[in-house]
């Protein structure tokens, strides 16, 4: 969840992380710090808050340094105090360290090394680790490092400098992401390139238990535990960092909102083949196992759970697989059957989410084969799938997942297309008439877009309420969890998604005059039973917001407010639902003060468990 940078060379040190740290903010922002080397002496400055309190802190300064670390905090262990943000320093305050991950057994080694005269300046369980370190220095810092995480239990990404060896940095990472930014006469360490990007595309990549010593001039990357040089592939990183700016929108969230009719154009034109037939470069599946499954197992996590959702109905609809889906956090630790024709599917923006890159192992571990669902290339998800599907959302700042979320419904769907045609159980005729339909949801996204004015003036109306339940059935009980959970995520008003049979057997209770009720009433097959749960919400005075079918004038009669959308197949309103939900509570939150791109006590990618 926490955001690391670094950086050896001759620019202006405490610039190149305070500028980092300002990209790396989505992943936590509860706190944040540096440390540099300075004529081979450490300094660190931290405060507690967002980034801006700490660039307070040092704007009168005149620091001067050639190496440094930073942090921006999500806090685990500890409250975002001053004192818990990173970087932590040793008891003589030789050593620094930033960290990023869960440290599961740090009570016990404090406790230890409390025994052995460590000072202990925090509650984090980071903390531990530095002594650690210094405990173990006897002349190699990368050796003290080694030692050091050999007795942790958890997980890490850690960027380490001492006054031992002022020259260097050392990183290793267990489960958490790490990567290497290599340039001329200088080089970059970050959670993620969005930190680096604007100084160098090319990057390495570090995998689990591998361990690095940086210095202006050179990168030795080892396994911890041996003494061998790896030669790691250095990548070049494609995408341009204008991509990561708001482009004259007040915010990430909006911006990554209104990109969705481009996503949507660029995943046509990367997947759909000029035949019409959806093709997947990096499936690495045989047609053979597609053929053969029995059963596909959907684990994710957030919005991702929500997309898998959505990807059973359609799974089970058109190539008739058997579809199971489950919150990541659950799926590893029920006993899982197979009969060696299952496939794991994995969803994941980041591909480092914690929960489900512990379950793709778990997985693989019972010799599952797992397919992945990612947005982010070289991501561990991406390495570790025996194949991928990626996303192609682009980059995504916004706390609050939008455009992803539509990216995993189109790529979800395109597989279905390319199973179906596989598995012979929709004709030529059918599939043409799947792949033109969403040919047109990009025009059809645009035309809720335009609807904005009119959304925000419903948001306007609500946005003082404190309560509000979200209704669908079908493909659209995910999406009443998706707008739930979208309007929780950045109002801070307590929503909750059902499935509208489900009112009568006890959230009902709930429903009085003060209760907004949106209600999710395409045409479908299930229109008519929505309807009937609609006037259930009507006879106990609640307010209906209906987000209805274009041309459907009945459900004005009934409704407290309608949003219309454009006519599709019903397997295809949800991507098109998805939007006025999300600018619902865009606007909700924009109203209430909130901060849409970073609410409190969330983090974009959530690397711990």
């Amino acid at each position: 969840m926490c955001g690391i940078v670094g950086y050896v060379g001759d620019r202006n040190v405490e610039s190149v992380l305070l500028v980092g740290l300002e990209r790396l903010s989505y992943r936590g922002y509860d706190s944040s710090g540096i440390a540099i080397m300075s004529d081979g002496e450490l300094s660190s400055w931290k405060k507690a808050g967002k980034l801006h309190e700490l660039s307070k802190a040092l704007e009168n300064l005149t620091i001067k340094g050639n190496l440094g670390i930073g942090h921006t905090r999500w806090a685990t262990h500890g409250q975002p105090t001053e004192n818990n943000a990173h970087p932590h320093l040793s008891t003589n305050t030789k050593t620094a360290i930033v960290h990023n991950g869960i440290i599961e057994n740090y009570s016990l080694i404090k406790t230890k090394l409390m025994e052995n005269g460590c000072v202990f300046r925090s509650q984090t369980d980071t903390e531990v680790i530095v002594h650690l370190i210094e405990y173990y220095y006897e002349g190699n810092l990368r050796q003290a490092v080694e030692k050091a995480i050999d007795d942790l239990v958890g997980t890490f990404a850690l960027a380490v400098v001492s006054e031992h060896e002022p020259d260097k940095i050392i990183v290793c990472r267990k489960g958490s992401p790490l990567i290497i930014g290599v340039g001329q006469n200088e080089h970059f360490v970050a959670s993620d390139i969005n930190a680096i990007i604007q100084h160098t595309k090319d990057v390495i990549y570090l995998d689990d238990l591998e361990i690095a010593v940086i210095t202006k001039n050179k990168i030795e990357v080892q396994k911890v535990g041996t003494t061998q040089i790896i030669q790691k592939p250095i990548q070049h990183i494609q995408w341009d960092p204008i991509s990561a700016e708001k482009s004259g929108y007040d915010n990430f969230m909006l911006k990554e909102i209104f990109e969705q009719p481009i996503v949507v154009r660029n995943i046509m034109s990367k997947i759909v083949q000029p035949n019409g037939h959806p093709e997947f470069k990096h499936l690495k599946f045989t047609r053979e196992e597609f053929s053969h499954v029995t059963r596909f197992i959907i684990q994710a996590c957030g919005t991702s759970w929500h997309a898998g959702l959505v990807a059973k109905y359609y799974f089970e609809q058109f190539p008739r697989i058997s579809t199971d889906v489950d919150i990541s956090s659950e799926f590893r630790y029920r006993h899982k059957i197979t009969d060696g024709k299952e496939i794991v599917i994995a969803l994941s923006q980041s591909g480092e989410t914690a929960d489900t890159l512990a379950c793709l192992r778990e997985a693989k571990s019972k010799f599952f084969k797992v397919l992945s669902f990612v947005n982010a290339k070289n991501s561990s998800m991406d390495r570790e799938s025996d194949g991928v599907i990626y996303s192609y959302a682009g980059q995504e700042v916004g706390v609050a997942s939008t455009k992803n979320y539509i990216a995993q419904l189109v790529t979800t769907y395109l597989f279905t297309v390319y199973l179906s045609q596989l598995r012979w159980t929709i004709s030529e005729e059918e599939s043409t008439e799947m792949i033109q339909q969403l040919q047109r949801i990009p025009e059809y996204i645009e035309s809720i877009l335009n609807q904005a004015d009119h959304i925000k003036s419903i948001a306007k109306k609500y946005y003082k309420s404190r309560d509000f339940l979200f209704i669908g059935r079908g493909v659209n009980y995910p999406s009443a969890l998706e707008g739930a959970l979208k309007l929780k995520e950045i109002s801070y008003i307590h929503a909750t998604g059902y499935p509208a049979g489900e009112l009568k057997h006890g959230p009902i209770a709930l429903i009085d005059e003060k209760m907004p009720v949106v209600c999710l009433c395409p045409n479908s097959s299930t229109y008519d039973k929505m309807i009937s749960n609609v006037q259930e919400v009507r006879a106990r005075k609640g307010k209906t917001i209906i987000i209805a079918t274009e041309g459907n004038t009945e459900v004005e009669e009934f409704a407290d407010d309608v949003i219309y959308i454009p006519q599709v197949p019903e397997e295809l309103t949800p991507i098109l639902i998805a939007v006025p939900l999300q600018l619902m509570a865009y606007h909700i939150a924009v109203f209430l003060g909130c901060d849409v791109d970073q609410p409190r006590n969330l983090a974009k990618s959530v690397t711990v468990e």
